[in-house]
């Protein structure tokens, strides 16, 4: 094999690989607070006042196993459900906060940890 082939071969692949390796939020991955499901802003509510919580695994450590979210040290995300209507189980959506107090971020998935979008615009 040539060394052009190689080289070649080398760059789609890197190239492929950096395109799927960006899997972080970034900044267009935003929801407006106002444009959550009402079942996602009645966790958020549940998770500012502290509880109770309407299943066992709220509030447990989220470990961010497929990377989308940023890097943080392990217990930084925690993870709450979303009630999905007529769901026979939890579902797949979820509400995952990270950080605390003030500075506490909210993410908002539909499709169990695909993809996130940061809460934006929180009242």
């Amino acid at each position: 094999m040539s060394a052009w082939i190689r080289w070649w071969r080398a760059s789609v692949c890197f190239f492929l690989l950096l395109c799927l390796g960006i899997t972080q939020v970034q900044a267009a991955d935003q929801v407006a607070y106002q444009d959550l499901p009402r079942e996602a802003k009645t966790t958020i509510s549940l998770i500012q006042k502290g509880g109770p919580f309407p299943y066992d695994k709220d509030g447990s450590v989220f470990g961010n196993y497929e990377k989308r979210l940023p890097k943080q040290s392990r217990g930084y995300y925690r993870e709450y459900t979303v009630k999905t209507p007529y769901a026979r189980n939890r579902g797949a959506r979820r509400i995952i906060t990270g950080g605390e107090g003030r500075g506490m971020q909210y993410f908002y998935t539909d499709d169990h940890y695909r993809s996130f979008r940061r809460v934006v615009d929180l009242r």
